[in-house]
């Protein structure tokens, strides 16, 4: 069996520093081969690939924008009347992807808008989801680029996001049918809307793109005292042969070097 592939998110870890670029350097000289980011938007793309061409390390994956943070956003992909903005954003999330040789782009769905019940705009809101993936993943194909969606728990990340359990996002995949549109396991967020993490993983491993993961519930490093045992489920991954990569996306307890050891000792014994 190969071992696991793990990669920086920067946009959780190293923020002792300031910069993207800073960052980047910090998780090679952690032992990180590859890093991945939520946002990039505000660093300045020359000094991305630059350090980026220096570190010596991969970008696997970023987010599309998420619109007006200011007025509450989080992503547009199934937001009534966003088309054209995220159009927009998905031609920025492009451009920068394919600067820093970046092979995935995490097309988040947003919110359900203030004042909507949930339930009320749930189809209207597939629909939008359903013709704006369709509409990049025309564009993503022709620039060799997988795009992600992502389940986002609701109880306690985001009471308000609208893709919350792999289980929803499998059912707008199906009526997809577009081959380089996946899903995005993060573990974190699964567990909290589902759990049944051994079934899950394994009913929808053939359309997992990528994988995240932090402990539950305070979303800190992954052997950090929480419900889950990531030696067993990193176990599962292995045997099942995931190839794609982890996204370490936790809140450190202390310094980012300090929260380390589990995945120094993963690479220790995986040598």
């Amino acid at each position: 069996m190969a071992p696991l592939k793990f990669c920086a998110n920067i946009s959780w870890l190293f923020t002792e520093l300031p910069d993207f670029s800073q960052r980047i350097h910090a998780a090679a000289s952690a032992g990180f081969r590859c890093v991945e980011a939520a946002w990039l938007y505000d660093s300045e793309l020359q000094e991305l690939q630059s350090a980026r061409e220096a570190a010596g390390v991969e970008v696997v994956l970023i987010n599309t924008p998420p619109g007006d943070v200011m007025a509450g956003d989080l992503g547009l992909g199934a937001v009534p009347g966003r088309e054209a903005e995220f159009r927009q954003g998905l031609d920025m999330a492009i451009k920068y992807a394919k600067a820093l040789d970046c092979k995935r782009i995490h097309l988040m769905a947003g919110r359900v808008p203030v004042g909507s019940h949930r339930t009320a705009v749930a189809k209207e809101m597939e629909a939008i989801f359903v013709q704006n993936l369709t509409y990049a993943a025309d564009i993503l194909s022709k620039e060799g680029i997988t795009g992600l969606i992502e389940p986002i728990n609701t109880r306690i990340t985001d009471p308000r996001y609208f893709l919350d359990s792999p289980h929803q996002a499998a059912v707008i995949l199906e009526k997809l049918g577009k081959p380089n549109i996946k899903l995005q396991m993060d573990i974190f967020h699964w567990q909290i809307m589902d759990g049944n993490l051994t079934q899950n993983i394994h009913k929808y491993f053939p359309i997992i793109g990528h994988v995240q993961i932090a402990q539950v519930p305070c979303r800190n490093e992954p052997n950090s005292a929480g419900e889950l045992n990531y030696s067993y489920l990193f176990n599962i991954l292995e045997n099942i042969d995931y190839q794609g990569y982890i996204g370490c996306e936790y809140k450190p307890l202390g310094s980012t070097m300090e929260s380390l050891g589990w995945i120094k000792d993963y690479w220790t014994c995986s040598k």
